[in-house]
């Protein structure tokens, strides 16, 4: 009885109201998205939006999509996989090696960098598109995947989690008896500390390729060859295509929405596969933190 009135009391019914209710605002669009694939464009505009109708334009559209100009969305596909993948394992690597200085080693001047990269994430992305691209631009760098890899590569956030993974995880006890074994700092970080720390390495991981993956503004200033856009420019230009010149040889919406389909599968793969350690990360963060 006890029980009952406990969840119906009003705190849980509000909290449990506001979780539907978010539950809904995010998984809404997902599920149009699935739907909106699946019709001709008189059906997108004609039908029950949220709702499948006959006859079904899957496969189709699925045909379509991946024929369409030469098949480039599969080009946009692979690039995205280079951009995010490459972004996501350098990022990794970096940020690991970065946390692990940060709260292992004891040298001048310490805390100042530390914070003063912390600080880098209060500076807007909008406020870095001309120093990146001018930087790239001197570097030869403009329209190759360098341009979009490197400047994501430093990322502040992911050097701060993985600092504080270091420090929950690893405690300097194991360092001093690899040291006195006659372990080299190398070894120390690569053979024992590196294991301990995976939920932060799949956090950090998990967190680069996803922000890689949507990421649209830096492919936007550094690449404007066709063939190197990621699937989110791409997409992107289609749809501006198929806005202004319906019928003119654009690219149905159909086929756009089953392109934006195929281009959260392998975020949904990333997360399912992560999962155990992401979550794991993630508890260990917010019970040590």
């Amino acid at each position: 009885m006890d029980t009952k009135k406990s969840f119906y009391s009003p705190s849980t019914v509000i909290i449990v109201t506001l979780m539907f209710v978010a539950s809904v605002y995010f998984l809404l669009p997902f599920f149009w998205i699935i739907i909106a694939s699946t019709k001709s464009d008189s059906q997108l505009f004609s039908t029950n939006p949220l709702w499948f109708t006959s006859p079904f334009n899957f496969l189709s559209n699925l045909k379509v999509v991946s024929s369409y100009d030469n098949s480039i969305l599969w080009r946009w596909f692979l690039n995205s996989l280079i951009y995010a993948g490459s972004v996501s394992a350098g990022t990794t690597l970096i940020s690991a090696m970065a946390g692990f200085a940060f709260s292992k080693y004891n040298f001048k001047g310490k805390n100042v960098l530390f914070y003063i990269i912390l600080g880098t994430i209060m500076v807007p992305t909008t406020a870095l598109v001309l120093p990146i691209y001018l930087l790239m631009h001197g570097l030869n760098l403009i329209n190759t995947y360098w341009a979009v890899i490197l400047p994501s590569l430093v990322n502040p956030f992911t050097v701060y989690l993985m600092r504080i993974f270091w420090m929950k995880e690893f405690p300097n006890e194991l360092i001093d008896a690899a040291h006195v074994d006659g372990a080299s700092d190398f070894a120390i970080f690569f053979r024992i500390g590196l294991p301990l720390v995976r939920g932060g390495l799949a956090t950090v991981a998990l967190f680069s390729f996803v922000n890689t993956w949507n990421n649209f503004f830096l492919p936007l200033v550094v690449i404007s060859k066709s063939d190197l856009y990621p699937l989110t420019l791409g997409l992107q230009v289609w749809t501006s295509i198929t806005t202004t010149s319906v019928g003119r040889g654009a690219p149905p919406y159909g086929a756009i929405n089953m392109g934006i389909l195929i281009s959260i599968v392998p975020l949904i793969l990333a997360f399912i596969f992560l999962r155990r350690y992401w979550q794991s990360g993630l508890s260990s963060g917010a019970i040590k933190g």
